[in-house]
Formats: structure tokens, sequence, C-alpha cells
């Protein structure tokens, strides 16, 4: 079990963090398209800056899942995987 599960990292959590309680919708390869705040949307660079620390943050925690968690864990990500790739 020596693979690493981020919990937290993704575009979600970091835009959340730069802005929270903003109204917004992303398209991947766009950017955002629709943003509902006063305050200005956050950059790419921001976004992707806050992501790199969000990431750092979870690779410098040792977290240590026990085998039916890990099982319940990786087998939710195959179910994911395979209704992505049209396997389910």
């Amino acid at each position: 079990m020596d693979t690493k599960i981020y919990k937290f990292y993704g575009l979600d959590t970091a835009i959340y963090l730069l802005r929270p309680g903003a109204k917004w919708e992303w398209t991947g390869g766009v950017g955002f398209t629709r943003w509902e705040d006063p305050r200005p949307c956050p950059t790419k660079e921001e976004i992707e800056e806050t992501m790199a620390k969000i990431k750092a943050f979870e690779e410098s925690i040792n977290t240590i899942y026990t085998t039916e968690q890990w099982e319940q864990i990786t087998g939710q990500q195959r179910m994911i995987e395979e209704a992505i790739n049209g396997n389910a």
C-alpha cells in the first residue's frame, strides 16, 4: 500500500481556498465559463500554485489505511475508472 490517495487535492478545493463561497463553473481547456462573485476570479497560476501546496501538504502526512479501508478506496476508484471507460 505505497500508493498515495489524495483526498483534498483538486481544482474545487483550490478554488474554494482562494475564493470561499464563490459560484463558478470550469470547462477543461477553457477555464472559468461562469464566475459569480464580486472578487476577481483566481488566475490559472494561483490555482496551480494552490494545488501544488495542497498536494505537498497531503504528501507530508504519513497516512496509514487498514486493509479494509484500502480495499474500499481502491474498489471505489476502480468502479469510477470503469464507468468513465465504459467498462461498467
